[in-house]
């Protein structure tokens, strides 16, 4: 384990200093909701500090661009903010977070001309798509998807980031960057106390710091499918979307500290079977036209089965619908009747059979050059350009020469591939939140991808300004707590825990574990002999092979300490899907041991909370959070 002269740590070590930082509101994470949240409280006079495992820059799930701002009923929607957030309940009949998709429809639009007013670009201002379909000529914004209901913004979002972080500075708010939190403080060093503030170390020198506030945001990315997906051999972090650094630090913090978490059940693996890079006709692509390996057209439908002629009947909805919930038909029969008045145009439903019949020949290609010349552009221009996963892609086959008006582009989905599978997945679980943001824990709110299922981008946005607004108002009233030396002295010691080894386990060999665990016991299907033989697999794991975890640097320990986090957020996951005994169809949580789909006893949220050196079950009402009119009205802040 000792380090060559060639492969020397290239920065200052400081394992031996020690900062302590006091603020009033304390933001962790740099993503979108953070900064949005830090900006937010800092222009109320508050003393903000920011702390991002990253580069605030560009940091976080959307970091490297985001081309969609989907749900905004906006001025050339015909739309309401309460229609919108009814719909979003209903698409996943209830399990979905009603107080982030209420307050997300009412301040999105708000919230996306406050991001243009910082630097970041909205409208097609220089008119390259004047007179397209999908433009508002009045106000010069881009739709997508459903050139009728106008809910879904084209936007550039890879200029959201360095807005933001501009903003951030303007503002006055302290950053401190490569700065990975490890820990919340609690007032007595207790857990489910108030929470004071957080520790944590710098990635590239080791230095520890200690901050102290009245109040504290968690805002850092959701851990997603990192416990399920990993390989040593090909990507050292993880094979999985979203950045490589989110790796449930902040739900680990949280649900040490004793904060109650639910819909954990959803976490899992997303099933994304498109290259990362390149995208998908469901995604940003739609609606495109595909071809064969032959050249033969795949046909587009309407959701009554007419085969669909025109281009743009593929963006409109059926007579009668408002909304339209595209892309694609039903995941399965379960859903058929439910999503029919919403189900908008897609290709063949029954692609697959027709292709193992020999009818179409794989793969698949977007048909750019076939597509009317304003769609091609804004496809392969703006979205496939400014979306996080797939404008490397753009960029790299650009430089090669890729041209749409003469070229098609591989499609990686597979033929049954459709999408209410990969959106019921797409949002999972994590802290439970009132109508203020607030935890269960005093003085701890949350924002954006830590609580339980948030709203993409603009859900990030408007759950951080919300939360700011409410902490903010908190702090007026509180005053600061000292924490105690014992909690900062505990955590600094598990942390640093792995410097102190000369030789041990590699944080890779640990994470492989883990993921081998949660394949096997916490897969698609469960039981709970499964997930007992599961759990007993990580607790052994967690007194075993992460006791002699070993790291020569600052990169190595911060990898370390990740894969810890992930190791307690799998736990937490196990003790989830063992208290929920039913399957879920609208969480794509199949228990084999309790088939029956979603029976009414089971409709509600699971809660689960450490306390007392146990885990403790809970549980709400699906619709805990009341009448979403009246209580924004008087949550709104």
């Amino acid at each position: 384990m000792t380090l060559t002269e060639s492969t020397k740590w290239p920065y200052p070590v400081h394992y031996d200093v020690e900062s302590s930082i006091d603020a009033d509101l304390l933001v962790l994470g740099g993503g979108l909701a953070g900064p949005m949240a830090a900006i937010t409280a800092a222009k109320k006079g508050l003393k903000v500090v920011l702390v991002d495992k990253g580069c605030t820059m560009h940091s976080g799930s959307a970091g490297s661009g985001v081309d969609h701002w989907v749900g905004c009923p906006n001025p050339a929607s015909p739309v309401s903010a309460d229609e919108l957030s009814e719909f979003a309940l209903q698409n996943q009949n209830g399990y979905v977070n009603g107080i982030a998709q209420y307050i997300k429809a009412k301040e999105s639009y708000d919230a996306l001309e406050e991001l243009e007013s910082y630097g970041a670009k909205v409208r097609d201002s220089d008119d390259l798509f004047k007179g397209a379909e999908f433009r508002d000529e009045k106000t010069k914004l881009l739709f997508a998807r459903d050139y009728v209901s106008r809910i879904e913004i084209r936007i550039w979002g890879r200029t959201f980031k360095p807005a933001l972080n501009k903003e951030l500075k303007k503002c006055g708010v302290k950053l401190f960057e490569r700065v990975m939190t490890t820990g919340l403080l609690t007032e007595g060093g207790k857990q489910g106390a108030r929470v004071i503030g957080a520790v944590g170390f710098n990635v590239r020198t080791g230095q520890f710091y200690i901050f102290r506030a009245k109040a504290t945001i968690i805002c850092m990315g959701h851990p997603g499918a990192r416990g399920w997906l990993y390989s040593a051999e090909l990507s050292g972090v993880g094979s999985k979307h979203g950045p490589g650094l989110n790796t449930g630090d902040g739900s680990s913090m949280a649900w040490r500290a004793g904060a109650e978490l639910t819909m954990l059940e959803k976490t899992g693996p997303l099933r994304r079977h498109h290259a990362p890079t390149e995208g998908s006709n469901n995604t940003s692509w739609f609606p495109c036209s595909l071809v064969d390996a032959d050249g033969k057209e795949i046909p587009w439908m309407d959701r009554d089965g007419k085969i669909l002629t025109d281009y743009y009947q593929r963006l409109k909805p059926a007579p009668g619908q408002k909304i339209i919930l595209p892309p694609g038909g039903p995941a399965s029969n379960f859903f058929a009747d439910f999503y029919y008045d919403h189900r908008g145009p897609s290709i063949l439903p029954d692609l697959q059979k027709r292709v193992e019949n020999g009818e179409y020949k794989l793969p698949l290609y977007c048909d750019f050059p076939s597509m009317p010349e304003s769609e091609r552009r804004v496809i392969y221009g703006l979205m496939i350009g400014h979306e996080g996963t797939t404008w490397l892609g753009y960029h790299n086959m650009t430089r090669a020469g890729f041209d749409p008006g003469k070229h098609q582009l591989q499609v990686y989905d597979e033929p049954s591939q459709n999408a209410y599978g990969w959106r019921r997945l797409l949002s999972g679980g994590g802290v439970v939140v009132d109508w203020d943001m607030k935890t269960s824990l005093e003085g701890l709110y949350a924002a954006g991808d830590q609580m339980f299922g948030s709203g993409a981008a603009a859900g990030a946005i408007t759950s951080g300004r919300h939360a700011a607004r409410k902490a903010s108002m908190y702090i007026k009233k509180t005053s600061a707590v000292i924490p105690t030396r014992g909690q900062i002295d505990a955590e600094k010691s598990r942390v640093y825990a792995p410097l102190k080894r000369e030789s041990g386990l590699e944080w890779k060999e640990l994470a492989s574990g883990i993921a081998k665990v949660m394949r096997h016991y916490c897969g698609d299907t469960k039981s709970d002999e499964r997930l007992n033989i599961g759990l007993t697999w990580l607790n052994e794991l967690t007194d075993g092979e992460a006791q002699t975890l070993a790291a020569r640097n600052p990169h190595e320990l911060m990898r370390s300490v990740e894969v810890l986090s992930i190791l307690d957020w799998c736990k937490a996951v196990m003790h989830q899907n063992l208290a929920r005994k039913s399957s879920n169809p609208w969480m794509n949580f199949v228990r084999l041991d309790y088939p029956q789909q979603d029976p009414p006893e089971w409709r509600k949220w699971i809660t689960i909370k450490q306390s007392d050196g146990g885990v403790s079950i809970g549980e709400k009402p699906l619709d805990y959070w009341g009448d979403l009119v009246s209580n924004y009205e008087k949550h709104r802040g």
